[in-house]
């Protein structure tokens, strides 16, 4: 489990950043991974599989919106259930961009977001079991720029905005088969490595914390959402309903604000 405290947070973002601080884009660093490995899961066995999927472009148009589909082959795993599935860019100052809590509601699991890249580096997805035993994907992608540099806004419009959500279910639906679902919130995602376009200093970190999905009051899947997810957090995904009913969302923020929503779902 990770229980990493500020200062083993700060040491690493320190070395991450000293690592990549000489090009913009620079060629994906295989060392960085076992740093950071041991960093977050210290001392545990991780086997490398091919029934877990990272699906993205090799070089992004634009490292602030990386679009990327993570999936779970269930038949492939021959019986391993994934229950936790960690989503890393192993070169971003922070590097743990997402923490995916699943159930079996989901079925074979497959989620498209989007994510930040500061430079040319490797996503690695750890997925968890019940028992705790570790499984590792990885993907090398080019793209750069996206968790520094500057911003210039409109603060009371950007706080004006935020938490306003787009949420559907895609029909007709088929009670008891996959069923797609787009969630999209708007929200500038801010890292706190930005500094502000005018007095050059830090923007404070504003950003989604974590995302709740349920079914009829039953989790389906619960995000927690880091600030390498890129600015307006898209998340799409399928579920399989077991009945009609309303599947709702809460997303929280990192100053406790909370945005909530439903969607009706009619076999």
């Amino acid at each position: 489990m990770m229980n990493l405290n500020k200062i083993l947070w700060s040491v690493l973002a320190s070395a991450i950043l000293l690592l990549t601080s000489a090009s913009a884009f620079a060629e994906p660093d295989a060392k960085l991974w076992p740093v950071m490995k041991e960093a977050f899961f210290a001392k545990r066995d991780m086997q490398e599989v091919d029934f877990i999927k990272i699906d993205a472009p090799r070089r992004a148009e634009s490292g602030a919106q990386v679009p990327v589909t993570y999936s779970v082959d269930n038949a492939a795993a021959n019986g391993v259930k994934i229950t936790k599935l960690y989503a890393f860019v192993d070169a971003n100052p922070i590097p743990l961009t997402a923490t995916y809590h699943l159930t079996d509601a989901l079925g074979n699991f497959q989620l498209a977001t989007r994510i930040r890249f500061e430079t040319d580096a490797f996503v690695r997805l750890v997925g968890e079991d019940a028992s705790g035993k570790l499984y590792l994907a990885s993907r090398e992608i080019r793209a750069a720029g996206g968790c520094g540099g500057t911003v210039e806004s409109d603060e009371a419009a950007i706080r004006a905005s935020a938490g306003k959500i787009k949420f559907k279910v895609d029909e007709p639906v088929a009670i008891g088969s996959a069923t797609s679902t787009t969630f999209n919130i708007k929200h500038p995602m801010r890292t706190g490595l930005q500094r502000d376009l005018v007095s050059q200093g830090f923007v404070p970190a504003f950003y989604i914390k974590k995302t709740e999905f349920s079914y009829n009051g039953k989790p389906v899947l619960t995000i927690d959402v880091g600030v390498g997810t890129a600015e307006d957090p898209y998340f799409k995904f399928n579920f399989v309903p077991d009945a009609a009913g309303k599947l709702e969302v809460t997303a929280t923020d990192n100053e406790g604000k909370a945005f909530v929503q439903q969607v009706d779902v009619k076999g």
